[in-house]
């Protein structure tokens, strides 16, 4: 079927000359016609005809055989990165033409890509540095906000904690979404306790779980995977700052910890307001920050989410939401069953 294609778009473009061969064979007849005593009848006609049809066949098979080879360096195949490699071996003067506009055009998108990638690498380099140098400032104003305590209201002083609490884990995610390209090059796998990544992250979380008087029990055993501990409790701190900002005041959260033959799950369910069924879809999107980011009165930026799902699939994780207006969410992270020792092995 392909061939067949190939064929009638070779025919199709040379109709021109196969015109112009027509017009040829009628002159030619024309002309042995007019010759005075020559006989000419419809059998020389048809011989002429054949003779000519063969030969024009034949150089037209030629001309495909030879345009073909060249046609199949232009038809992508499935895995071919097109874009990274050149073409050579043109036999004739359209094919070098040809050939030298494609090439042309490779290296000027290669030189645009390059150009692209170091200026990607600077500006990751400038958030990395920006994300480190922020963070001192940060921590004296901690020192600070701490050193004056007694001397300003109690409101003030909370109200002041939690915008420096928000404004850092906004420069965690910064940092973390500059990161994300290279995520290979920044991760450690080991075996760890989840108790040990997630009590953190609680503990971190007070200030929010006291002012709004909200309660957490951690149910299940302590379970051991291999993963990287600074990625996994980054991701573990943004699914619960999503659940103490939703869930109402004096809510419940459950952190769930269980094991069977498939892996190990790490299950936070709140009681909150839910999410709509039309967004629930959508919550790892990029950006995406639903109904219920758009009433809150902390607002929400649509990137906890979206990295907390792709660095859990970096790590091998499946991060999974079941919900219910009205009735709460459930955040699952799976970790299939794996063993160092199997994959040493």
């Amino acid at each position: 079927m392909k061939n067949v294609k190939l064929i009638g778009g070779f025919l199709k473009d040379r109709w021109l000359l196969l015109v112009a061969w027509l017009i040829m064979f009628v002159l030619t007849v024309l002309v042995f016609w007019l010759i005075p005593h020559s006989p000419l009848d419809w059998g020389t006609v048809g011989y002429l005809f054949l003779m000519q049809a063969v030969l024009l066949v034949f150089f037209l098979s030629i001309s495909y055989v030879a345009k073909r080879r060249f046609w199949q360096k232009l038809s992508p195949k499935p895995g071919d990165i097109l874009l990274q490699n050149y073409l050579h071996g043109a036999r004739s003067v359209e094919e070098e033409r040809i050939e030298k506009y494609i090439n042309q055009l490779i290296g000027e998108h290669q030189e645009l890509m390059q150009q692209v990638v170091r200026n990607q690498e600077e500006q990751k380099e400038y958030i990395d540095s920006w994300v480190h140098e922020i963070k001192v400032p940060l921590a004296a104003s901690r020192l600070l906000l701490h050193a004056v305590e007694f001397d300003i209201p109690d409101d003030k002083f909370i109200l002041l904690e939690n915008e420096l609490t928000r404004i850092n884990e906004y420069v965690e995610q910064v940092l973390y979404v500059s990161r994300l390209d290279s995520f290979s090059k920044d991760y450690l796998v080991q075996e760890v306790s989840i108790k040990s990544v997630i009590q953190p992250v609680l503990r971190s979380q007070a200030n929010y779980f006291i002012q709004k008087n909200l309660h957490y029990e951690v149910e299940g055993g302590d379970q051991f995977i291999l993963t990287d501990e600074k990625w996994l409790s980054f991701i573990f701190n943004q699914l619960l700052s999503n659940a103490v900002k939703y869930t109402p005041d004096n809510g419940q959260l459950t952190i769930q910890i269980d094991k069977d033959d498939q892996g190990t799950y790490l299950r936070l369910i709140d009681n909150g307001i839910g999410i709509p069924a039309e967004d629930l879809r959508r919550i790892f999107d990029k950006g995406f920050t639903g109904e219920n980011g758009r009433k809150t009165d902390t607002h929400s930026t649509g990137l906890g989410l979206y990295l907390a799902k792709n660095l859990a699939k970096e790590l091998g994780i499946e991060l999974t939401a079941v919900s219910t207006v009205g009735k709460g969410t459930t955040m699952t992270l799976f970790f299939p069953l794996l063993s160092y020792y199997e994959e040493t092995r």
